[in-house]
């Protein structure tokens, strides 16, 4: 089992980020329920990670000097990173959690373009195949053929601006080198809290406004307890991505796609039938694509 761990260095991050994938496709559960809870726009997202900065306190005090002996790489991958995960929880109350998802995902189609760009990055055939199969997935889900797959609100735009920003911090999270993690997680979610207050300072009424207090005391404990779900979230999603390229980041976070989307359709109501099944069969076999089709050449790619 060692032995073939060193032989495929990419192989234990790439399960890492599948299984951080499946664990955020269930995300917009404790989103939507803060949201029931009279919390609309971004507030849900601003009390979940206020719980996860809760739960990160004692990592801060004890690394403050780690995080200021890295404050300028730290600052631009938090910000990325922030981003992308403080729209994404605000999309999640203002379009359809399936359309969300797959807005999302089109993630690799950037984070392959920037690889190719600024990485050096050589596009293979099974990386092709497997994007091409990802992409094609989530074409079906959204239903080609019947309109055009295209954002129609402010929830499907924020949630494709959350995809390109977690395309650009995923390449600078593989290119921040020898950066702690514990420090760049805690970058993550000091920079979602920010740019989420900063929606709410600066967004007005589309990004929920200042709900009454009483609500917000309310919400704290649940908020609190999805911060702590939250966290080995992270852990599994910003390990990954300082080893692995971004295009491979942005293929295999795909099983977020098949859970979220499956349990949308359980949960909330919203459809789930052949065409969904199908799309999901593509997107997986896009990750199964990218991981025993790539070898390893040399490093961890």
């Amino acid at each position: 089992m060692i032995r073939a761990l060193a032989a495929r260095p990419a192989l234990l991050p790439s399960l890492g980020i599948v299984l951080g994938g499946a664990l955020w496709g269930l995300f917009w559960l404790p989103v939507r329920a803060l949201g029931e809870m009279g919390l609309e726009g971004a507030w849900p997202g601003a009390m979940i990670y206020l719980g996860c900065t809760a739960a990160l306190t004692p990592v801060v005090v004890l690394r403050w000097r780690q995080l200021i002996r890295h404050a300028r790489v730290l600052a631009v991958c938090g910000l990325l990173t922030g981003t992308a995960f403080a729209t994404y929880s605000a999309s999640l109350l203002m379009t359809e959690v399936v359309r969300v998802i797959l807005l999302f995902y089109l993630t690799p189609v950037w984070a392959t373009l920037m690889g190719i760009a600024f990485l050096g990055e050589r596009l293979t055939l099974g990386r092709a195949v497997a994007l091409v199969m990802g992409v094609g997935g989530m074409l079906v889900v959204l239903g080609i053929g019947e309109r055009l797959p295209w954002p129609h609100n402010l929830g499907d735009w924020l949630a494709l601006a959350s995809g390109v920003a977690w395309a650009w911090g995923s390449m600078e999270l593989y290119r921040s080198g020898g950066v702690p993690v514990v420090e760049q997680i805690t970058a993550f979610v000091l920079g979602s809290l920010a740019v989420t207050f900063a929606g709410i300072i600066f967004g007005g009424a589309a990004f929920g406004g200042w709900p009454p207090l009483a609500d917000l005391g309310a919400a704290v404990p649940l908020g609190f307890l999805a911060g702590l779900y939250v966290v080995p979230m992270l852990v599994l999603t910003i390990w990954p991505a300082t080893l692995l390229s971004p295009g491979r980041i942005g293929i295999l976070l795909m099983s977020d796609v098949v859970v979220g989307v499956i349990s949308a359709a359980l949960l909330s109501g919203e459809p789930f039938g052949l065409r969904e099944a199908l799309g999901t069969v593509l997107i997986v076999g896009a990750a199964v694509v990218e991981v025993l089709g790539h070898r390893d050449a040399g490093g961890v790619a």
